[in-house]
């Protein structure tokens, strides 16, 4: 046990270590300045934009980069709605899978557009290599790069003392594709394909295995695939049991690989902040506030997963491998762990084991990783998150001290704060008011057939579909029967409000404090780069979540801890 400690706490520190340089070459690529890919990558992106017609050149306001972004992006979701429900006769379909139907194309295509991959199908059998290619990877790489581009839009807005010119969207976009997703995601896929994920076209293939079984096994392009889900943080498995499937993490090796590929943007990003800015103090707080929350969750949850079951160990059962159900022995309780509250922290959502089987306070951490959806988080949101609540840390903390709350040499006034405020309520309201319709309709209607638990894992489960829909995570306790027109189309509306308004209101905010006068720092300033100012927007953060969600989960998770004793 102590060798797989050990293991994460290497994982962790190798992570941290690659992600500092890296986010000194992603300041340099946001700034223009020059980079090693530029002779392979710049005639490239020449190409794009001369075909397109978009003028890299032009410098856009707020306003203009967030109606590039949407109408982007709504163009991607007309193309994946066309491709899931067609799929059965277009190509690359050996295995003859159908089409989805039309509620399960639009809960899918929302997902993967949102960076969420909320997967309501199996996905070996339910999606063709076709739509796995040029429908899932392609929204693998540009709901990634939306999220980039638009914190780089912020970037700017925070830079600038006084400007409407926030650099270009598509610029930013294209330059997060090319310059950091796919260099990345190639080297990731290969270290896969070598280690025995299946890079190919073939179909499925007739196995025997040790036991004697005849099975299918289903192959095609996975390597590709797994690689840009982890690095663009979006978690859509390859195979329905996703990371912990033997074929998509085939070893202890791989799965130190994907748990590093899923963390190194969102922890570089803030590296990246810190450059950009030409304010590193300011950086490393952001990254001291997001890793001692990251660090409550993830240490208590090993702790229950190695020590296990307190109700098996009555039964005088050895726990010496920790809480093993749901989870593989290839890479033990300690791991499966930690990977548990990386995916959710960051809303990657990939999984090596089955959080349903996790320990009730474990799938209590997994959720409050989620609803707190700002320690690391996603490409590009998840900063974003956190600049809401360093805009609500600001305006209180002028307050308690009777000074004009500024940042970054901009006055925090009415306006910021409503869009803050109204970003900040917006997160719970989703999660909160589908737990209690999906809660009324099962009361109503106990046999409709959605949960496998009842009693407070059952209210666990509809909680966390809607926690991870909500924190573009996908994720789930799959004791819940999701593939249905109410769970289609509820969480589909969850997963395009809580996507897309999040990132409008911080751009919003930062677009709005840029066209003010700048106001040069003074003794008076509020000093935003200390760890007293961490520390308070910590406390923001934690009192706004549990305030939140406190009752909710007394009556999941927390009620169904007490029930082993």
């Amino acid at each position: 046990m102590n060798s797989e400690l050990l293991g994460i706490i290497f994982t962790f520190a190798i992570t941290l270590a690659l992600a500092i340089p890296f986010g000194k070459y992603i300041s340099n690529v946001y700034a223009g300045e020059q980079t090693l890919l530029d002779p392979i990558f710049n005639p490239i992106e020449k190409l794009f934009f001369k075909v397109s017609g978009i003028d890299a050149g032009q410098q856009l306001n707020w306003k203009q980069n967030l109606m590039a972004l949407l109408v982007i992006n709504l163009i991607w979701f007309l193309l994946a709605m066309f491709i899931l429900l067609n799929q059965g006769w277009l190509p690359w379909n050996p295995d003859g899978n159908p089409n989805m139907t039309p509620d399960l194309a639009f809960n899918t295509a929302i997902s993967f557009l949102v960076n969420c991959n909320l997967q309501h199908y199996s996905g070996e059998t339910g999606a063709t290599y076709f739509s796995q290619t040029f429908c899932f990877m392609f929204l693998h790489f540009v709901s990634a790069a939306t999220g980039l581009a638009a914190l780089a839009v912020v970037f700017n807005a925070m830079k600038e003392k006084t400007t409407e010119q926030l650099g270009n969207f598509y610029v930013y976009f294209i330059k997060s594709n090319t310059r950091i997703l796919l260099p990345l995601s190639i080297v990731v896929a290969t270290l896969l394909s070598m280690n025995g994920t299946p890079m190919n076209i073939e179909g499925k293939e007739t196995i025997t295995t040790l036991q004697g079984d005849t099975i299918q096994m289903s192959r095609g392009p996975a390597a590709a695939l797994i690689a840009i889900k982890h690095v663009g943080t979006n978690g859509g498995g390859y195979f329905g049991a996703n990371s912990a499937h033997p074929l998509e993490n085939p070893n202890y090796f791989t799965n130190l690989i994907e748990m590093i590929a899923q963390t190194i943007i969102p922890i570089a990003m803030i590296f990246a902040l810190g450059y950009y800015l030409k304010r590193k103090k300011l950086a490393w707080m952001i990254f001291g506030v997001m890793t001692v929350g990251f660090l409550m969750l993830v240490t208590p949850t090993v702790y229950y997963e190695v020590n296990g079951n307190p109700a098996i160990e009555k039964l005088g059962i050895d726990l010496s491998a920790g809480a093993m159900e749901g989870k593989e022995v290839r890479f033990g309780s300690a791991a499966s762990a930690y990977w548990s509250i990386v995916t959710t922290i960051i809303s990657t959502g990939s999984v090596n084991a089955m959080h349903d089987s996790t320990m009730p306070l474990s799938g209590l951490n997994q959720l409050l990783a989620m609803m707190v959806n700002a320690f690391y988080g996603g490409c590009g949101v998840g900063i974003l998150n956190f600049y809401i609540f360093i805009i609500i840390a600001v305006f209180i903390s002028g307050l308690m001290v009777g000074r004009t709350p500024e940042f970054l040499g901009k006055k925090i006034e009415a306006k910021e704060m409503k869009i803050a405020m109204v970003v900040a309520l917006l997160h719970p309201l989703l999660i909160l008011a589908g737990t209690a319709l999906s809660s009324y309709v099962f009361t109503k209607d106990p046999t409709i057939g959605w949960l496998n638990n009842p009693a407070f894992h059952g209210f666990s489960e509809m909680l966390y579909e809607y926690t991870s829909s909500a924190a573009n995570n996908g994720s789930g306790f799959e004791g819940l029967g999701d593939n249905n027109v109410f769970w289609n189309l509820t969480t589909g509306l969850v997963l395009i409000f809580s996507r897309f308004l999040p990132i409008i209101g911080p751009v919003a905010i930062a677009g709005i404090l840029a066209n003010k006068k700048y106001v040069p720092e003074s003794a008076g300033t509020l000093k935003t780069d200390t760890a007293t100012f961490g520390m308070m927007v910590f406390a923001v953060i934690i009192i706004l979540a549990l305030l939140s969600f406190f009752p909710a989960l007394a009556l999941g998770p927390i009620a169904e801890y007490f029930t082993l004793y």
